[in-house]
């Protein structure tokens, strides 16, 4: 069963770790303005909403493997770097900052099997734009 996340927050509802704001001007927040995450969830919803185990958000399954793909990293590397960032974790839709991080190496896999290659190519070209 997949349940539709509700709409992108805006950066000044992230709650950091710390008593400040997350820069706005930072590639990973206008990564996340940029991306049509609706138009992406849908698309992953319908292909896969057969019904069985609440299944982790479109938004995190395609902003981790632009994570890893952006960075050249291994899964294991994407699921640390994650766990200390709170802008990566703020790309991801996470709604505060945790030291845990919203999937697994063991997700990843299952990720690159479900989200098309383009998609992480378009939005990593896009990340890069912003450098």
């Amino acid at each position: 069963m997949y349940r539709v996340d509700p709409k992108q927050m805006s950066i000044y509802d992230y709650l950091p770790p710390y008593h400040g704001e997350l820069e706005d001007a930072n590639r990973w927040v206008r990564l996340a303005e940029a991306i049509d995450w609706d138009a992406f969830e849908q698309a992953y919803s319908t292909h896969f909403s057969n019904g069985g185990k609440i299944a982790i958000s479109a938004r995190v399954a395609l902003g981790s493997l632009v994570i890893r793909a952006a960075y050249g990293i291994s899964d294991h590397d994407t699921v640390q770097v994650v766990r200390e960032s709170p802008y990566l974790q703020y790309f991801l839709g996470c709604k505060t900052f945790s030291n845990e991080a919203p999937f697994s190496e063991r997700s990843l896999r299952r990720f690159r099997r479900r989200v098309p290659p383009h998609a992480v190519r378009a939005a990593v070209r896009l990340l890069r734009s912003f450098e």
